[in-house]
């Protein structure tokens, strides 16, 4: 009899948590694991934040072949053409068929400029290293020419269709204590608009409220409910009538799935609908879609972690005939870079059913709910970075063994001393 075969699409946080807590889980039982990807390697894209202050960006490229290699993962280096979820099988681009028992997919999200006119040609993105590279270009440029010349003007934008504005607070953050420490700061206004009707939305009123002082005190000024119609060479009109000129424009595009899988089910950017426990997508029970491929409305790493482990056990239970009681609860945690201090937040989370705010800070669960600033958490940061890239870099999966169990303590009692 063949091995179950599960063959996963994409090496990102999803995909490659899905694979390696599989294999550490399943270690005495055949099974054949496949991940098809493009590459050879994982970016971590979390730290690319520190790119336009000038870190280097080989530190987080984590190569897999050894990984791969010494867990018996197979890898195929290859593009998804499409699915035939009938017949159990991958099409890529080379031509050859992959047939599988389970599916995952994880190919993730892409960006969407061309949806604010003006957008793709104009403004700084963020989205890969080459993007945040040439951003620190500008800001170079900026932090050269603000002592000799007109006061410059950096507006940050959040558009709707965005999914996870949180890098682009990190980078404003970051921006401010930058331009502090070269003694610019005064020569540079600093602007921060965001659709959302308060920053940072889903995470709820304490993480609002937080950026709220925090842009009070750094003197930079936040818009919350603007949405850009079009966007200029140094103006951002917006739907309401009002403007916003600008030296550099900062944003972060709207979301969109990267790869559309014709015949599943999935909403209007492409993200695949799922049952919300297990990811299973719906009307398919052998087919998942964890992290960014999915239609959950936060896409953020530590959550599409807990999907793909929701993912990985569900599979478990479906190869050894268990029933597995382990499933998606979205309790997001994360660590907002600030440079001379950082952010933690833990929020549980729910969805609503209402399009306009699809998820919502789980008060049933107010007990976890806790934000905090500190400079203790800017260790807590690094520690991360250096965690999760070295687990991988193993072939092991982040929320296992004796390192997660001490983090995760280290987290929680730091949530107690040091948030609220």
């Amino acid at each position: 009899m063949l091995a179950p075969r599960v063959v996963i699409l994409g090496s990102g946080f999803a995909g490659l948590e899905t694979a390696f807590l599989l294999r550490s889980k399943l270690d005495k039982v055949d099974l054949d694991v496949t991940v098809v990807s493009d590459r050879d390697e994982f970016l971590f894209k979390p730290n690319t934040i520190y790119l336009p202050f000038g870190s280097a960006e080989s530190d987080l490229h984590v190569s897999l072949r050894k990984a791969y290699a010494y867990k018996s993962i197979r890898h195929r280096i290859g593009t998804v053409e499409g699915i035939d979820a009938e017949r159990g099988v991958v099409h890529t681009r080379d031509g050859v068929p992959i047939h599988y028992d389970k599916l995952v997919i994880a190919t993730g999200a892409a960006m969407s400029p061309d949806e604010i006119p003006g957008l793709r040609e104009h403004a700084q993105q963020v989205w890969t290293p080459g993007q945040m590279h040439q951003l620190g270009e500008r800001l170079q440029w900026i932090a050269q020419n603000a002592p000799h010349g007109h006061v410059q003007k950096v507006l940050f934008l959040v558009p709707p269709g965005n999914k996870c504005a949180g890098p682009l607070y990190e980078i404003a953050f970051m921006l401010d204590t930058w331009l502090r420490r070269k003694d610019v700061r005064h020569q540079v206004e600093i602007t921060f608009t965001t659709y959302e009707q308060s920053f940072i939305q889903a995470f709820g009123p304490k993480l609002h409220e937080l950026v709220t002082e925090e842009f009070a005190t750094r003197q930079i000024t936040g818009h919350t409910g603007v949405a850009p119609g079009k966007v200029g060479e140094t103006e951002v009109a917006y739907t309401d009538g009002s403007t916003q000129e600008y030296d550099v424009l900062i944003a972060f595009p709207p979301y969109v799935s990267a790869v559309r899988y014709e015949g599943l089910p999935q909403d209007d950017r492409g993200f695949l609908t799922c049952e919300p426990e297990t990811r299973a997508v719906v009307g398919y029970p052998d087919i998942f879609a964890p992290g960014d491929s999915g239609d959950f409305p936060v896409k953020q790493a530590f959550l599409a972690l807990l999907q793909a482990d929701a993912v990985a056990r569900k599979i478990i239970g479906d190869v050894t005939h268990t029933t597995t009681t382990q499933l998606f609860e979205p309790t997001s945690m994360c660590v907002m870079e600030m440079f001379d201090k950082a952010t933690f937040a833990q929020v549980p989370l729910r969805l609503t059913g209402d399009p306009d705010s699809p998820v919502a800070v789980d008060f049933d669960a107010a007990a976890d709910y806790r934000v905090g600033t500190s400079r203790t958490w800017r260790l807590g940061k690094k520690t991360l970075g250096l965690y999760l890239p070295l687990r991988f870099r193993h072939g092991l999966p982040f929320h296992a063994g004796a390192g997660w169990r001490a983090m995760e303590a280290g987290l929680r009692a730091g949530a107690r001393l040091l948030a609220r």
